[in-house]
């Protein structure tokens, strides 16, 4: 008799964050993902507050690099007397977003287990006690108060309306539809909006509509995404993907994707245009009409992305795509030639 090898200790651990775990060859076990082993020992003195970086998702915090589009728009992102409210801006969201991802997985610690990719995470795994979490998300939600009254009272409603919606969405309505997709698309409009707040800036409809449905198009390729992992793998990502069909998502996502080019075009012919009594008004920048292109390519190069199945995260969808890259890199030297050259003129 032949005798069995036990799988060694590197074999068992070689799932990672991010990846799901398959049954070997051979086996006639289904793939059903099991929950991740909790910590029944005390946790390393190290790996805790390791964990507990890793739960606050500082990459997520590239998000947060909206703060800088009303700046940007306006021609004032190198004005030194906007550029430190902007950074307190970009660090009082960071710190309130990843208070809510704190909040978020210790309500969901019981389902994440259950999740291929979110069994992982620390609070899910036992690394990060979730008492220690609740107390720290507390603390980042007092910090991005505070330093959101050192640039401006205007930054920290909006801030404290951003902790409140997203509390709300985490604690009761992550699982209504429609109302999830609002809540999440809303939380890139305010970043948007406290950019404009914390410089003292006047936001243009045109900009906000941009802004708006630029975010819905974003939150509805998310949800498309996760439908189609879901469909995939055969995990139950989440509850308020029941009440959901890939048709209705598309419309949602078509629909948004129609309105924010439709609103972008009207927002970047008006760059440049002034209105003087008397006169015909001046044309618009050239520069900015030329911006028109990439933004639409860029649009339709993530939708493609997102219809793959590729990615649901933003940012994640973005930093993996070097042709998406380069879009918003001609996009940006575009704007600024149309915003600054209408400056100096």
């Amino acid at each position: 008799m032949t005798p069995v090898t036990p799988p060694s200790p590197a074999r068992e651990q070689e799932g990672t964050e991010g990846t799901d775990t398959t049954t070997d060859v051979g086996s006639t076990t289904d793939a059903t993902p099991e929950p991740a082993p909790v910590t029944t020992n005390r946790p390393r003195p190290v790996a805790v507050p390791l964990g507990l970086l890793k739960a606050m998702r500082p990459r997520q915090w590239v998000k947060n690099v909206l703060v800088l589009a009303a700046p940007f728009a306006a021609g004032r992102l190198l004005d030194l007397s906007v550029l430190p409210d902007v950074a307190l801006a970009f660090v009082a969201f960071s710190l309130a977003a990843s208070g809510v991802y704190l909040i978020n997985d210790t309500k969901d610690v019981e389902a994440d287990r259950a999740h291929p990719k979110k069994r992982y995470r620390p609070i899910a795994a036992g690394v990060v006690p979730p008492t220690l979490a609740v107390v720290t998300g507390i603390v980042l939600f007092a910090g991005a108060i505070a330093v959101s009254l050192v640039a401006d009272p205007d930054l920290a409603l909006v801030t404290g309306i951003y902790i409140v919606v997203q509390l709300a969405y985490c604690l009761w309505l992550k699982h209504e539809p429609v109302i999830d997709i609002c809540i999440v698309s809303s939380g890139f409009l305010m970043r948007a909006i406290a950019g404009g707040a914390a410089a003292g800036l006047y936001l243009s409809p045109w900009f906000l509509l941009t802004m708006a449905f630029g975010s819905l198009f974003m939150a509805s390729g998310k949800r498309y995404a996760e439908m189609r992992l879901s469909e995939r793998t055969g995990a139950k990502i989440r509850k308020s993907l029941e009440r959901y069909s890939a048709s209705y998502l598309r419309f949602v996502w078509s629909l948004s994707a129609t309105i924010v080019i439709m609103a972008y075009g009207l927002w970047a012919f008006g760059i440049g245009v002034t209105a003087v009594p008397g006169r015909l008004p001046s044309a618009p920048s050239t520069w900015a009409i030329v911006s028109v292109v990439p933004f639409v390519i860029a649009v339709l190069r993530y939708a493609v992305d997102v219809d793959g199945g590729n990615g649901g995260e933003p940012e994640e969808i973005v930093l993996g795509d070097r042709v998406l890259q380069v879009l918003g890199l001609v996009w940006v030297v575009l704007m600024g030639l149309a915003v600054y050259t209408a400056m100096a003129h």
